[in-house]
């Protein structure tokens, strides 16, 4: 027999639990306009766009538990668990709302305008395609200019200190070790 487990509690909820903001979420009540305006920023950054993969992965994560108790069902299985999901599919405006609402409290309104503006600019469209590219090029740098910092430093650090105490001859894997 297959038991279908419902969804107790909607995504958005889950996160904003976990998240310990619904006592901030009260607090703090904000105006249509500002959601409106917040909406705007968020559509502009592509806030909640990482997240379109939840319900779908949520969805093969449920067939696969439910094949593997009845491998026999995988065809009802596949076409009961796609239904569901797609009927669950409109909920995803609960995590817009969310987005828009923690934008609204967390920037003002001239501000959301001046992220929704720039981020809507041919400027901030090229930023968000090519920041994340810039960025990693920017850690592979980093790590190599680290490497040669880390190089340079030990050998000068351990010339000096031969020099001075003829104590340092560093092992293999960076420790130094005391000169015989």
């Amino acid at each position: 027999m297959i038991k279908f487990a419902g969804f107790g509690r909607t995504l958005v909820a889950t996160l904003i639990v976990s998240a310990g903001l619904v006592g901030v979420a009260k607090a703090q009540e904000v105006t249509d306009e500002q959601i409106k305006t917040a909406r705007s920023a968020i559509d502009a950054i592509g806030a909640t766009s990482s997240f379109d993969n939840i319900l779908p992965s949520l969805a093969m994560r449920v067939k696969s538990t439910f094949v593997q108790a009845s491998p026999n069902h995988e065809a009802e299985i596949n076409a009961v668990v796609d239904e569901q999901a797609l009927s669950l599919a409109p909920r995803r405006a609960d995590l817009e709302k969310e987005a828009a609402t923690i934008y609204a409290k967390t920037f003002t309104q001239d501000e959301l305008k001046a992220i929704a503006d720039f981020y809507g600019s041919a400027v901030g469209k090229k930023l968000l395609a090519d920041g994340p590219i810039a960025t990693r090029e920017i850690m592979k740098a980093a790590e190599i200019w680290a490497t040669g910092v880390d190089r340079d430093l030990r050998a000068e650090s351990s010339k000096k200190l031969d020099a001075m105490v003829g104590a340092t001859k560093p092992a293999e894997g960076g420790e130094a070790q005391p000169q015989q």
